[in-house]
């Protein structure tokens, strides 16, 4: 069993419901109006609730930002790419695929802030290789603000197999590097794309960067080598969703010339 902390992570997982909740664990004195919906939620599923004394939550939490709500669930269950696919496809036809792929990324807080920022910049999945994943799933959880319960999440086995296979179903796939000629906004974004961005100790592997349908960067007024992964992670997504939303929403100017 896990530990969910806060009351926007319990209420991401009991709406995502993806996870089996065993237990509620909920401070003694808390008001009900402040977490109505997750009692209501927990009624209606008859989730056992805990009331417990401020001492003993705290004991039980692994941080301090639990706000007085824990619960007990089963690990997320990750997704398989083809069901991460047929979800994609089942949205409205013009609706263009966005993955990010990650690689070289071992702090759980980090990859919380990255699923957070994926969420919010349009993102339908992340792809992580499997042998990486020993990650703190409570960390990631409370650093991703209710984003790990709702994101999809891959975690591949072969890597370069499924980067083809993506690529045979008509992404393109651009890998992020500190010195490629091309920058991000040199890059169309607004069609079908993998987003593969790499850690600031390894970059992206070989395997990766020899897929990669165009290498680009993040143009950089100040020499500082590079940037963390989360947040160049965020530059690129940031770029992609402004052309895409650019691209839906254009100009006043420019539907009167059209």
């Amino acid at each position: 069993m896990e530990q969910i902390e806060g009351k926007i992570g319990v209420e991401a997982a009991l709406s995502a419901r993806q996870r089996k909740i065993s237990l509620l664990v909920i401070r003694e004195g808390l008001h009900p109006h402040q977490i109505e919906e997750i009692l209501a939620e927990a009624r209606i599923r008859n989730i056992p609730i805990k009331y417990a004394s401020r001492e003993e939550i705290d004991a039980m939490a692994h941080g301090k930002t639990h706000g007085g709500i824990i619960a007990l669930a089963s690990p997320k269950p990750l997704t398989p790419i083809e069901m991460l696919l047929d979800q994609i496809a089942a949205k409205k036809s013009s609706h263009a695929g966005a993955l990010l792929l990650l690689e070289g990324i071992d702090d759980s807080q980090n990859l919380g802030f990255t699923l957070r920022s994926a969420e919010a910049l349009g993102i339908d999945g992340v792809l992580l290789k499997k042998h990486l994943w020993d990650f703190d799933s409570n960390a990631v959880a409370r650093a991703s603000s209710g984003a790990y319960e709702r994101l999809p999440l891959v975690l591949l086995d072969d890597a370069e197999k499924v980067l083809l296979r993506l690529k045979n179903q008509g992404f393109a796939l651009y890998g992020c590097i500190a010195n490629a000629r091309r920058t991000i906004y040199d890059i169309d974004l607004t069609g079908p794309v993998v987003l593969a961005i790499g850690g600031e100790k390894r970059g992206l592997s070989a395997g990766v960067r020899n897929l990669c349908d165009r290498l680009i960067r993040i143009p950089m007024v100040a020499n500082i080598g590079s940037l963390s992964l989360s947040h160049a992670a965020s530059i690129a997504m940031a770029e992609l969703s402004r052309q895409r939303w650019q691209k839906n929403n254009p100009p006043a100017n420019q539907i009167e010339r059209s």
